[in-house]
């Protein structure tokens, strides 16, 4: 006999705004635990010095965390000169001084080496795996952690105001990059170092900052737990983080195929007309991936390979 799930079956993305001082794990369990939720997880670590958007899926909700997680997303923050820490945050402790402080034509000259594709290394404080140990243990150890560059992508790196000791900055970029770690390459190259002594995430993909939910609302449900929950005024649909995946709408028969892990075919020319309306290159050689909806509900992601459609991650809503 199944164990029954601990918890209400409630699937969504709540686009949570983390305070500073709390982890992103502490973030997934306040919000688990206000709403009663039987599964959580976030879309992307957030650091605990760092505030803002925290995208956290629930329910079926988190079969789709891997594709917000490779969305670009806005970083606002503050790089004060000066100084090079153990952790390139305001947290660690300073190994490198300078009096030197950089203009601001200075920093814009080395932008351009900032953005695009690029090599980058992470922090010594990072998760990045060493022989299966997290960095940041190691580095907590007192040893130098050797770790390989890797490539990343930034989209645009903009000065939004220089006051000579700080710089606060807005970046937008790809997956896997370190933003500490922009603040201490460019501190090596403008000999006068620097760390991030404020760090926000304005968004991620379709999550923004504007229309994030406060830790407050969640702290007043744990406190008031008889109270009713308006789960619409706080849950977004599942489907919010695959807003750039094209949708293609079933019929009543394809949908029950693809519910139960069956493969369909689309051959008549009004089926391929419904694959083009969508925007889904049914010609091309490669395989398109798309949200299968029905009745405007989220029933899978599906891979098309020509006219075949075959399901990848069925939603159960």
């Amino acid at each position: 006999m199944a164990r029954k799930k601990k918890g209400d079956p409630i699937s969504g993305w709540v686009n949570f705004h983390k305070p500073v001082g709390m982890t992103s794990t502490q973030a997934v369990g306040k919000i688990r635990y206000a709403l009663n939720a039987q599964k959580a997880g976030h879309a992307g670590t957030l650091d605990p010095l760092a505030s803002g958007v925290l995208p956290i899926a629930l329910g079926e909700a988190t079969k789709t965390v891997n594709y917000i997680q490779d969305a670009l997303k806005v970083y606002n923050f503050t790089v004060t000169w000066g100084e090079q820490r153990t952790t390139d945050d305001a947290e660690g402790e300073a190994i490198h001084t300078s009096d030197k402080r950089p203009s601001q034509e200075a920093i814009q000259a080395l932008l351009a080496q900032f953005t695009g594709d690029i090599e980058q290394t992470p922090p010594q404080f990072s998760a990045i795996k060493i022989d299966g140990e997290r960095a940041y243990d190691i580095a907590r150890d007192g040893e130098h952690v050797d770790i390989k560059s890797r490539p990343v992508y930034i989209e645009s790196f903009d000065i939004v105001d220089h006051q000579g000791d700080q710089t606060l900055f807005t970046c937008l970029c790809g997956k896997g990059t370190y933003i500490r770690s922009l603040a201490r390459d460019m501190g090596q190259l403008l000999e006068c170092y620097g760390y991030i002594s404020k760090l926000e995430r304005a968004s991620v993909g379709s999550f923004d900052l504007q229309s994030a939910i406060s830790l407050d609302i969640f702290e007043e449900m744990i406190d008031n737990p008889s109270q009713e929950k308006d789960l619409n005024a706080i849950l977004l649909p599942l489907q919010t983080a695959l807003d750039d995946i094209p949708v293609l709408a079933l019929k009543d028969k394809e949908a029950r195929s693809i519910k139960n892990g069956n493969d369909i075919a689309l051959l008549s020319k009004p089926d391929l007309a419904r694959l083009d309306a969508a925007g889904i290159d049914w010609k091309s050689d490669d395989h398109n991936i798309a949200l299968a909806t029905f009745e405007d509900t989220a029933l899978a992601m599906i891979k098309i390979y020509g006219a075949k459609v075959q399901p990848v991650r069925v939603f159960n809503l």
